[in-house]
């Protein structure tokens, strides 16, 4: 079988590489399936350019993984109907966060064949396999489809527990050239950096998150670290960007990764996602020396009772006791926080600002988002059981219009005042940002004219 999957265009100069796609085109590719990767993020491809290359090009398969979001949604309705309007139509598969708690509406939305839930890599193959022999699609685990007029959700898949099990992406089918142009905090321009994953699911359960997945697969250090050497060998990697959920799921398993790295002597930058209860000092001096440059910290609020209606297991004391002890063993840290969640006021609003202008290292723009409850997560469902949101068609179509808007106000204030309020501790942020950078290239300037600096390269943005 001829299987195209695609890696849609997010609009951005550079896009991430879809790691996610990878490790389904190498599992397919080890089962003898031919696969091609449709290139529409870095060629800026608009959706006719696919109808006439599906047209032209004979396919059995066609698949596109998409997650929770407003853009994600409105592009991946643009790209099915490309693919339904091709005269050759393959057989379509949709997958990914966006499609998997919400099978039905999307397989409706989108006319696909096949929705895929949850993790991929098992229940694509018995899926194609059945395909192929024309077998009853009831028979596959893990996946939702139309029959008769009707969505047939058949039962959820067993989660793959071995990880290192699953082949490394398939990375030369793509093009790492391009995608390893990303900038990534504390970067310098001659660094090459591509994600990879430690492990799958997360320990924690806050409210917002649309993970369905339960618990923490890691995987082994000696995978990850074989992995690593292959992008430094074949690609010129030099800085990993961790993208799964959290590498720091617990103080044993974050030394034991940074212990090997160090042992192996890897000589590699890195970052990660990462949980503040485990931001101890000994840790973050053993990350600090094991290559890792910034940490990612979903802070969500600085507000005990907010944070414990979001079950962030997390308290204030805890947020800045691990925020300092981050840059004191020099590390930038992530400041993920955000607004409008059950019980937000301007009260808890200005204590964030507060926050985020105390230990701002300049490392990267933050500002403040606010929460949106994704189709999967809790706090979705508990908009739906409120009467604040309808359905998936409701949140889709009438809510979810941008990430930065509110999509369903949790709090006990107006939209309009919710996004004044946002708009006013932004309008801090971003100010205080550009203002330190204005003050850094007035002091390269003055370094370069009063003392004539020779090392000095231009005022450059990247």
């Amino acid at each position: 079988m001829k299987i195209l999957l695609i890696a849609y265009d997010s609009g951005m100069y550079i896009h991430t590489f879809p790691i996610g796609l990878a490790y389904i085109a190498s599992v397919l590719r080890k089962e003898g399936f031919e696969v091609e990767i449709y290139s529409q993020d870095i060629h800026h491809y608009p959706e006719s350019h696919l109808v006439d290359y599906l047209d032209k090009n004979r396919f059995d398969v066609v698949g596109v993984g998409v997650i929770g979001g407003y853009y994600q949604y409105r592009k991946l309705l643009r790209i099915s109907e490309a693919i339904n309007r091709s005269k050759h139509r393959p057989f379509y598969v949709i997958a990914g966060h966006g499609p998997s708690p919400e099978p039905d509406f999307f397989l409706r939305k989108t006319q696909a064949d096949v929705a895929i839930i949850g993790e991929g890599e098992v229940t694509i193959i018995e899926l194609l396999k059945a395909v192929a022999a024309k077998k009853p699609l009831a028979s596959v685990k893990g996946i939702a489809y139309r029959q008769q007029g009707k969505t047939i959700i058949n039962e959820r898949r067993e989660l793959i527990q071995d990880i290192d099990s699953i082949p490394m992406p398939a990375y030369d089918i793509f093009p790492i050239k391009y995608y390893r142009l990303l900038r990534e905090p504390n970067c310098t321009n001659t660094d090459f950096v591509l994600p990879m994953i430690s492990g799958r699911g997360c320990t924690f359960k806050c409210t917002f998150c649309y993970r369905m997945d339960k618990g923490f697969r890691p995987r082994s250090a000696e995978g990850i670290i074989e992995e690593i050497k292959l992008l430094k060998a074949d690609y010129g990697i030099n800085y990993v960007a961790f993208f799964d959920e959290l590498l720091m799921s617990s103080v044993a398993r974050t030394e034991e990764i940074c212990k090997a790295f160090i042992r192996k002597k890897l000589n590699v930058k890195w970052h990660c996602n990462g949980r503040l209860n485990y931001a101890k000092p000994d840790v973050l001096k053993l990350m600090k020396q094991a290559g890792c440059v910034f940490i990612n910290y979903g802070i969500e609020s600085m507000d005990n009772g907010v944070l414990a209606k979001m079950n962030k297991a997390l308290k204030v004391e805890q947020i800045v006791k691990g925020i300092e002890a981050t840059l004191k063993a020099g590390v930038s840290p992530g400041f993920n926080i955000l607004f409008g969640n059950i019980g937000d006021t301007k009260a808890t609003l200005d204590k964030a600002v507060k926050f985020l202008l105390e230990y701002d290292d300049g490392a990267q723009l933050r500002t403040i988002r606010p929460v949106t409850p994704y189709p999967g997560s809790p706090l979705y469902y508990h908009a739906i059981e409120t009467g604040l949101l309808k359905d998936c068609e409701d949140f889709y179509e009438n809510k979810h219009k941008n990430s930065d808007l509110i999509s369903v106000n949790f709090t006990q204030v107006s939209d309009k005042e919710l996004h004044t309020m946002l708009f006013e501790a932004n309008k801090v942020l971003i100010s205080n940002y550009f203002g330190n950078k204005t003050k850094q290239a007035l002091e390269e300037a003055r370094k370069l004219y009063l003392e004539s600096n020779s090392d000095f390269r231009g005022f450059r943005q990247t």
